[in-house]
């Protein structure tokens, strides 16, 4: 297994060896290694057993350096970092050559984000290279929010994880770009579509689930347990099925069929929810039970990105 620790020196050291590190962030905890070293990046991919065809996510120190893989900012870009970064916003951009192909999945397009975790910070700034990092855990599989997680999942693939305790989020970064000036979401999550439009104004929605992505997290069956998640109103799903975990909203089910059961938040808090979801996941599909039965939340806010989440760990 991997160690764990808080030594940002040692997780800078090992990647300056084009090894790879596990990363907390705000959102998920990342799978990192130098992002303008293809010999690194062949690690991640190979790590995650993730199709070389689904681009990756670059994260960066500061918005002042993001003109060093970006050949062109755009100016509701530039808002759009000085407001919300460091946070969950990635940022789609046209890239510089720089950047080995095999990040972005030969597309023209980088996505880059400057994350809002003190620790992942102070070690971005000891590199003289920005940090490709999807999240770490196999590929499809729930996104990590505790070192635990990772190492429960890739601590045989990996020697160090950067211990940044629970991630505050709990789901991935929103991932916007533009498409003749006008700002698109590619897909939705830990920064709100309401936030985005406060600063670009209406925005168009485009997170259907591909074959070829343009960016990162659009595939249809992603963020998945092993077991099978079925969607829609628990107690009539209850009549189908005889050992059952529940994954509710705020609501407590009672059955002698459930198995186990966890309520996200009983007080109706979406951020609450957000920030258990991939965790709770992960937990019921430990447990001694045969399906996972779940609802969808208030298609609001944050709420749109964790019903994301749960249809696609559903497909």
């Amino acid at each position: 297994m991997a160690e764990i620790g808080k030594d940002i020196a040692k997780a800078a050291s090992i990647l300056r060896q084009g090894k790879l590190v596990a990363i907390p962030t705000e959102t998920v905890y990342g799978l990192a290694g130098n992002a303008l070293d293809a010999g690194a990046v062949t690690k991640i991919f190979i790590a995650k057993n993730r199709p070389y065809f689904d681009p990756l996510i670059v994260h960066v120190r500061s918005a002042d350096s993001v003109k060093q893989y970006a050949e062109k900012i755009p100016d509701m870009a530039l808002e759009l970092m000085n407001r919300f970064w460091p946070g969950p916003l990635t940022l789609l951009l046209p890239r510089k050559k720089i950047v080995p192909d095999l990040v972005t999945a030969g597309l023209d397009r980088i996505g880059l984000r400057c994350p809002d975790h003190a620790m992942t910070l102070e070690l971005l700034r000891s590199l003289s290279f920005p940090l490709a990092a999807p999240s770490a855990n196999p590929f499809g599989y729930v996104s990590p929010t505790s070192p635990y997680h990772v190492n429960d999942q890739l601590g045989n693939a990996i020697e160090y994880i950067l211990d940044g305790d629970q991630c505050k989020v709990g789901v991935e970064s929103t991932i916007v770009g533009f498409e003749d000036s006008t700002p698109v979401i590619y897909r939705l999550g830990g920064l709100q579509e309401e936030d985005i439009e406060s600063v670009t104004g209406p925005v168009k929605v485009m997170t259907t689930s591909v074959s070829n992505p343009q960016a990162p997290g659009q595939l249809q069956s992603h963020y998945a347990p092993r077991k099978k998640v079925l969607i829609g109103n628990i107690n009539e799903l209850l009549k189908d099925f005889d050992r059952v975990g529940v994954l509710s909203f705020r609501e407590e089910y009672l059955s002698g069929k459930i198995g186990k059961q966890i309520v996200l938040s009983s007080s109706g808090d979406l951020e609450e929810t957000a920030q258990k979801l991939f965790s709770s996941l992960r937990e019921l599909d430990k447990s001694n039970v045969d399906v996972i039965l779940t609802e969808l939340v208030p298609d609001v806010g944050l709420g749109r990105a964790i019903n994301d989440r749960l249809r696609r760990a559903a497909t």
